[in-house]
């Protein structure tokens, strides 16, 4: 027997089998470090012009989780593709380090040693704590595999950019779009501060929920009912019973029907449409109504309060619904925004007698000093000693809390900072830009953000806080009278972007240093002022980042051609950086936004500490590697809600392992491979320029999926054309003629220069999502392949053009029946290996009974179609003449199949059973091909 093991080209190369993802990831952290990797990235294209994604940026305030994970690496996929894509498309990471998150962590710190700090002492921490978690952040960003210009980020707190942002408040105040005024804003008594509607989260609350009577002894409603005035009351609803001491009217709808029910000798006024609600809440017995009127005859009528000797008028509002309560609505103007535009419309007093902490102010009869949750029962109480509580219970409801410290909040009127929706047009420019300007991604985006533009109240960009931005303003000590000026404000930030700690300067500097020489009062001629000490709201600072970073840096162009962050983002930073720009530039910061889901467990439940079900990205690199974790990311709908789990993540360490093996294997068998010896297009084996046609048509698929950001296309093309095109076809096919043909044959030329031109599509295709892995792979690439891109230190600098397989849509269609032909008898095989009458597919003898379509397809001398079905002999007939044993096949028509062990004996070189061994006698154990090639070697 003849070794001929030596006489074979198997396979050679050092890029192992086995990943070790976790240990070789940093390694390769490491070299694209000393390389410069991103920056080799960058200089490598730009032919196609420049693309900027302009990132958003986190908290820094704690170790990122899986949505931050997913959305940088979804970020980074973005821009790598589009670098190799052949455009200049630089990342500058960004953080968000102001605001009442990281100040509210400092104070739960500060809160165990009990001091007592200044203004300039609490932003000092602040700034070391955003620093601290910022550094965190950047290496578990790093270590996620992004790129991007880490050493220089953009930081809201840097001198630069707090001066940008506070000089487009200056921009906002030139255009007359800032108003200082008393209006109801979201307020957390916790926090003490104002909340924009982003910073507010709605969670399930159990509220009382009381009905009241407000006695109406007004003689003018004689005029509507034959009544006793001095038993009418008007019944209202409400679920904060905090909020009746500061009741100053009783709105109904002008267009509803409102009935006088007497009830055992009192009368109420209820809306027509909640009577029978009304009646089975408080249990009334034989209600009776006595008169109907229109809401509108109801105006001007004086109810008096329940509690105090004040009147509560009725007036009319359209916003009245007959969903819940009476039809009668408790209005307190200093406690809703529909209120507050009533209390406004009808000359009402905006009262909210509370201080900070949510506590009433001592003038508050009853119910001074006391919280506005603890006055709840009292209020409650005292109505019922009165004789006005007609009923109380429990509801259960969606109500608003805070974002950081959890707890509910109220609506409460306060003297705060606004931008008008209303003045320069901002609102309907606003809307018109989300309609006309923006690709919104995927689509419902545009409806979402449209909605909440077109429903938001004014702006409230005021903040009761230390660490921010502070609002560029001087305050009248003698009648509360603010003033700015446009220019001011300017040379204000000038002063801030030279500072070392940028606006500290405002806290630090003597107030007549900011104040401009004989200022006086435009309102009461004094000339006492005093800073405003109120930060912009955080929304502000993030959403003026294209005035800081996009316009400002040389990496960035404005408008951006992408913002890309969370579906929470359309109320958040989507939202704000929309109305400042279109406040000051008239234009979108954006050409295109895209939104994902949030990261859920592998049941769709938000993920959580008290379920225990939350999954840290650390984890995911420590047991699979961060390209696992990246991997999953692409495979992802990120549209929708994310779902992750060990389960989904270990189907993805199956699907790595098969595209780590095609890329071995492809390496392995290229090892003797120069590209200066492909082969000609046109000389290219039939079979090899179809493998090569349907290769690049996936890399197209591939490459338009990243153009649509549809990421998960990617992932599965690539899977699938590694799995099936590659290793289940084409790799699987050729192994044979890759092993025992002549080294330099034109067969084994043919199918190498085909599987050098698929490794290069495959680097390119693979490198976006798995960084690691088609780095590695690059720099395994054999020793003529790298000397044929000399200049090439990265896989990131690759950029690769495969020939054209030349192939008509006629002659593909025709591989691609063959392809099915092949697969129908792979089906036909198995059996017969299962009842052990072949061991393997070469052990085959393949017959096929064909009508004339078929047999015009493959008897065709333009490929062995041993070769092509792995066997090692095939018989054509004619369908007619099909045995019994034949199996029709079920996607051909026209073909029948029989399998038989095939006749002759192994070929000991290429294990193909040949009937024509022994022809020449120096290799009697070898088949006439073999012992064609073992005459070249000598």
């Amino acid at each position: 027997m003849s070794d001929y093991k030596n006489t074979l080209l198997l396979p050679k190369t050092s890029f192992p089998m086995k990943a070790n993802l976790k240990q070789r990831e940093p390694e390769m952290l490491k070299f694209w470090e000393e390389i410069d990797a991103y920056s080799l990235m960058i200089s490598s294209g730009g032919e196609k012009g420049g693309y900027c994604l302009h990132d958003g940026p986190p908290y820094a305030n704690g170790h990122i989780h899986m949505g931050t994970a997913m959305n940088k690496t979804l970020k980074d996929i973005v821009v790598k593709s589009r670098n190799m894509q052949g455009y200049k498309s630089q990342y500058v990471p960004g953080w968000d380090c102001h605001g009442l998150p990281i100040e509210h962590k400092v104070e739960q710190e500060l809160k165990a040693k009990n001091k007592e700090l200044d203004t300039l002492t609490i932003r000092k921490i602040c700034r070391q704590y955003a620093t601290k978690w910022l550094d965190v952040q950047r290496k578990e960003f790093k270590r996620l595999g992004v790129l991007g210009v880490w050493d220089d980020p953009y930081m809201t707190m840097k001198p630069e950019y707090e001066a940008a942002t506070a000089r487009e408040l200056g921009k906002f105040m030139e255009r007359d779009g800032v108003v200082r005024g008393k209006k109801p804003i979201y307020w957390c008594c916790d926090c003490r501060t104002a909340l924009a509607e982003a910073e507010v989260e709605y969670e399930d609350h159990t509220s009382p929920s009381i009905y009241v009577r407000f006695p109406m002894a007004d003689e003018k409603a004689r005029e509507l009912a034959d009544v006793d005035v001095n038993r009418l009351y008007v019944v209202i609803w409400t679920t904060t019973p905090w909020t009746i001491p500061d009741n100053m009217a009783i709105a109904v709808h002008p267009d509803f029907d409102y009935v006088f029910v007497e009830v055992a000798g009192d009368v109420y006024v209820v809306a027509e449409g909640m009577l029978e609600a009304v009646t089975k809440a408080v249990n009334w017995e034989n209600p009776k109504v006595v008169a109907t009127v229109k809401g509108s005859k109801l105006e001007g009528l004086n109810p008096k309060h329940p509690i105090y000797d004040r009147e509560s008028p009725m007036v009319l509002a359209d916003y009245v619904t007959l969903e819940a309560g009476t039809g009668c609505v408790h209005t307190a103007p200093g406690h809703g925004p529909d209120d507050f535009v009533t209390g406004l419309r009808n000359g009402l007093e905006i009262y909210s007698p509370m201080n900070d902490r949510g506590e009433f102010l001592p003038e508050v009869e009853f119910f001074a000093g006391m919280n506005v949750y603890d006055a709840n029962p009292k209020v409650i109480e005292k109505l019922e000693e009165l004789g006005n509580l007609l009923g109380s219970g429990k509801i259960e409801h969606s109500y608003p809390h805070c974002w950081r410290c959890k707890k509910p909040v109220i609506f409460r009127a306060t003297t705060q900072w606004f931008i008008g929706m209303e003045e320069n047009d901002l609102r309907q420019r606003s809307l018109k830009a989300i309609r006309d300007d923006v690709q919104w991604i995927p689509g419902w985006g545009e409806d979402r953000i449209y909605n909440m533009v077109e429903n938001r109240p004014d702006w409230c960009i005021s903040r009761q806080r230390n660490w921010g931005v502070p609002i560029s303003a001087l305050i009248c000590e003698d009648c509360d009278e603010s003033w700015f000026d446009a220019q001011w404000v300017y040379d204000i930030c000038d002063k801030y972007a030279k500072h070392p700690t940028g606006c500290d300067y405002w806290f630090e500097a003597p107030i007549e240093e900011l104040v401009p020489e004989g200022l006086t009062c435009p309102k009461c001629g004094g000339n006492h002022w005093k800073r405003e000490t109120d930060i912009l709201d955080v929304w502000f600072d993030s959403g003026t980042s294209y005035a800081a970073v996009v316009e400002q840096r040389e990496e960035t162009t404005y408008p951006a051609d992408l913002y890309l962050e969370g579906s929470d983002q359309h109320r958040g930073w989507f939202h704000s950086s929309l109305l400042a720009s279109m406040g000051t530039r008239d234009v979108p910061p954006y050409k295109a936004v895209l939104t994902h889901g949030y990261v859920v467990d592998g049941d769709g439940r938000k993920m959580s500490k008290s379920i225990g079900n939350v999954i840290a990205p650390q984890e995911i690199i420590d047991k699979y590697g961060a390209e696992i974790l990246r991997m999953w990311v692409s495979a992802s709908n990120y549209q929708e809600d994310v779902r992750i789990s060990d389960e989904t993540l270990e189907r993805l360490v199956d699907a790595y392992r098969r595209i780590r093996n095609t890329c071995r294997y492809l390496l392995s068998n290229l090892n003797d491979f120069d590209p200066r010896h492909r082969v000609a297009n046109a000389d290219l084996l039939p079979m090899d320029r179809y493998a090569l046609e349907l290769v690049t048509r996936r890399h197209e698929t591939i490459q338009k999926a990243y153009n649509t950001f549809e990421f998960h296309k990617v992932y599965h093309t690539l899977h699938n054309l590694c799995v099936v095109d590659l290793s289940a076809f084409y790799l699987d096919i050729i192994k044979d003629r890759l092993y025992v043909e002549e080294q330099d044959g034109l067969k084994r030329r043919s199918a190498q220069t085909v599987l050098w031109q698929i490794l290069m599509m495959l680097l390119v295709d693979m490198a976006p999502v798995l960084s690691f892995t088609a780095e590695e792979a690059f720099q395994q690439l054999p020793e003529a392949i790298r000397a044929a891109l000399p200049e090439l230190k990265s896989v990131f600098s690759l950029r690769f053009a495969p020939d054209s397989a030349s192939m008509s849509a006629d002659e593909f269609a025709r591989w691609d029946r063959l392809a099915d032909i092949r697969a129908e008898v792979n089906k036909a095989i198995e059996p017969k290996r299962k009842d052990r009458v072949i061991g393997k597919p070469l052990d085959a003898m393949v017959t096929l009974y064909a009508d004339e379509k078929v047999k015009e397809l493959i008897n065709s001398e333009d490929f062995d179609i041993c070769e092509f079905l792995i066997v090692s002999k095939v018989v054509v007939k004619d369908l007619g003449d099909a045995t019994a044993e034949a199996v029709e096949a079920e996607e051909v028509k026209g073909l029948k199949i029989d399998v038989a062990p095939a006749p002759g004996e192994k070929c000991e070189r290429c294990w193909r059973i040949s009937e024509e061994l022994g022809t020449d006698s120096e290799h009697p154990t070898a088949c006439p091909r073999c012992t064609a090639v073992l005459k070249t070697l000598g």
